[in-house]
């Protein structure tokens, strides 16, 4: 009976993340778009390594539980084979910008950056150098922090030497996070969004996550020799380290609390080791972001909120006080704090942040969907203004 359960429950996901992730895998190149949506706000069918990784993991979590059954349906290869195919498809749109990883080696210079999206169907680029706010160490270590684990738990990703000195080049790449300004997980600097890198927690954790799942790897797996091992330098570990536990818990300069540092003091990073500092981290996101919807991205963001002036880029400091209280609360965050609460084993909080995620789901193809973000609508900003927490919100077009 338990074991019917079982292969009950587990067809059940396979029969969502077949509709909602894999429908939407490109059969050549094996990358997501991001969304379906062109909106206002931007066109986001290109495929963003961070959102192409975070998508793939439930492919694989998937994958890892059938292999736990005797299962006949080839459901296990499958999945697997899907995982290596994305992670495959984004080594290929990054080896061919290689000669930036070794030019970023010397220079740190953002124009030298990775890439942060790529063309879904080639793995080509789609914008100019100076286009995008490409340097983001946070994709570039969510990536190698995965192949690292997936590796690990037997699925063959690289297959070859030059592929492992590329892998090893990515090391060296994001070695140097604890003091490279970049543009962090919201692609925009400094919360003023003038085009400004800035140094983020949130990369500097990431990156030292990255740097000890890789270091000592063996990339062939229990196949490979000395040659497919690989490297990293003790002392960068070191002082991402103590560059994470001075700034604490800020995420930068500019941003004094960031939901964004939620994946790096739990999962996937799990890159704080003082628990201390992760309790005063995690509280202090609850307090000053968590509403009823999600959680803010951080104070006084105008991005997406009924009056962003979406034909202009940047803010002088003084506007921003127009998106106090208002800004739009992110689904995305009660998943991240209902994964932590598991992984503390905290009934109570597992039993709200599921609670919460139900509430707020909407239902499209009879799946529950998250809603990318929730918005005070115009005529409700005063009253939500006057008291927060008390409007009523609307969710966005692009569900995850």
């Amino acid at each position: 009976m338990e074991f019917s359960h079982l292969n009950t429950r587990l067809a059940h996901y396979y029969q969502q993340v077949q509709a909602v992730i894999l429908s939407r895998q490109h059969p050549v190149s094996g990358l997501l778009p991001a969304s379906t949506a062109i909106t206002t706000h931007g066109n986001y069918t290109d495929a963003w390594v961070r959102d192409n990784v975070y998508s793939i993991l439930a492919v694989w979590g998937l994958g890892l539980a059938y292999r736990k059954i005797d299962e006949s349906q080839g459901r296990t290869y499958q999945l697997e084979q899907s995982v290596v195919k994305l992670m495959r498809g984004l080594l290929f749109a990054m080896m061919q910008q290689a000669e930036k990883v070794e030019r970023f080696k010397e220079t740190q210079a953002p124009l030298d950056a990775l890439h942060a999206k790529y063309d879904t169907a080639t793995g080509a680029t789609v914008v100019g150098d100076g286009d995008w706010g490409h340097l983001q160490l946070d994709a570039t270590s969510l990536y190698l922090l995965m192949l690292a684990q997936m590796t690990a738990s037997g699925l063959q990703i690289i297959y070859t030497q030059d592929e492992v000195n590329f892998i090893q080049n990515l090391v060296y790449y994001i070695g140097r996070a604890y003091r490279t300004p970049d543009y962090g997980i919201w692609e925009r600097g400094n919360k003023l969004n003038h085009g400004k890198p800035e140094l983020n927690v949130s990369s500097v954790g990431m990156a030292k996550a990255a740097l000890e799942a890789t270091n000592g790897m063996n990339l062939f797996g229990v196949k490979g020799g000395q040659a497919s091992v690989i490297h990293v330098l003790p002392d960068e570990i070191a002082r991402a380290r103590i560059t994470l536990e001075s700034l604490l818990p800020r995420e930068s300069g500019s941003k004094e609390v960031d939901a964004a540092v939620l994946s790096i003091i739990s999962f996937p990073a799990f890159a704080v080791e003082k628990t201390a500092l992760v309790e005063q981290t995690r509280s202090k996101i609850i307090d000053q972001l968590q509403g009823n919807y999600g959680c803010k991205r951080f104070l006084r963001d105008g991005h997406q909120t009924s009056i962003e002036d979406t034909e202009r880029l940047h803010y002088e400091p003084q506007e921003l006080k127009q998106f106090e209280h208002i800004e739009c609360e992110w689904p995305l965050f009660f998943a991240y704090l209902f994964l932590d609460s598991l992984f503390q084993g905290d009934e109570a909080k597992i039993a709200f942040y599921q609670e919460r995620l139900s509430a707020i789901a909407t239902v499209k193809d009879g799946i529950a969907l998250l809603p990318e973000l929730y918005y005070v609508p115009a005529e409700a900003i005063a009253a939500e203004r006057q008291a927060p927490r008390t409007q009523p919100r609307l969710p966005n077009e692009t569900c995850l």
